[in-house]
């Protein structure tokens, strides 16, 4: 191979190898450390955008319990956004917001992200999770930021099982037995009566067969 083609062959490797190498940076960090699903809701309006969104239920549907909603909300603008509240069209389910530390708003910092669901996380509880839809069902949800307004999509409804499970709510601890008052053997002693005066008698204060005798002959 001549000189000029060996320069040419080197040449195009490198030119390769450096798209390849862009492409790569392009893709950004989003593609990776967002892991995003592509079967679960996902949106964006404005600066914000929320991701990953689902409604987690019990792993029994049998279960008594409350659900949750599990998602990230991003946020590109320059101003925090406060989600003020969530609800749930169609429904009469209330949804509880706590931030992952301490009390008050739910607050997804300019620039920055909010974790909805998962230990350690933000948390958005449904107490009763029979008022939401059917495993396998689209639930209807409504996010309220005070800067943004509302934004509404649906989410999958899926119990606590495999990938959710740890995203998943807490079943309600089991309804104890009540405790008897009384024993069985307590019950049958207060059924009982006491021997009265008469029947406690001993067979010695009644007469023997020998003064039954010697008052006869008498």
């Amino acid at each position: 191979m001549s000189r000029s083609l060996r320069h040419g062959a080197l040449a195009a490797t490198a030119l390769v190898f450096s798209i390849a190498g862009l492409s790569a940076c392009s893709a950004g960090n989003n593609a990776q450390t967002l892991q995003v699903r592509p079967d679960n809701a996902a949106t964006a309006v404005g600066s914000l955008k929320i991701q990953n969104l689902n409604v987690i239920t019990q792993p029994d549907h049998e279960a008594e319990g409350p659900a949750v909603i599990a998602g990230t909300l991003f946020n590109d603008g320059p101003k925090r956004e406060v989600l003020e509240k969530i609800t749930l069209p169609g429904s009469n389910a209330t949804v509880e917001l706590k931030p992952a530390k301490g009390k008050g708003p739910l607050v997804v910092p300019a620039g920055g992200r909010v974790i909805i669901g998962g230990k350690d996380n933000a948390s958005a509880v449904i107490e009763n999770g029979r008022q939401v839809g059917a495993d396998g069902s689209v639930q209807s949800v409504v996010f309220s930021f005070s800067e943004t307004g509302d934004i509404q999509l649906g989410a999958a409804v899926v119990p606590a099982t495999s990938f959710f499970e740890s995203f998943g709510p807490s079943a309600l601890p089991a309804t104890k037995q009540p405790t008897p008052e009384a024993s069985p053997s307590e019950s049958a002693g207060e059924g009982s009566e006491s021997p009265s005066a008469d029947d406690s008698a001993s067979p010695t204060d009644s007469a023997s067969p020998a003064d039954e005798d010697a008052a006869a002959t008498h």
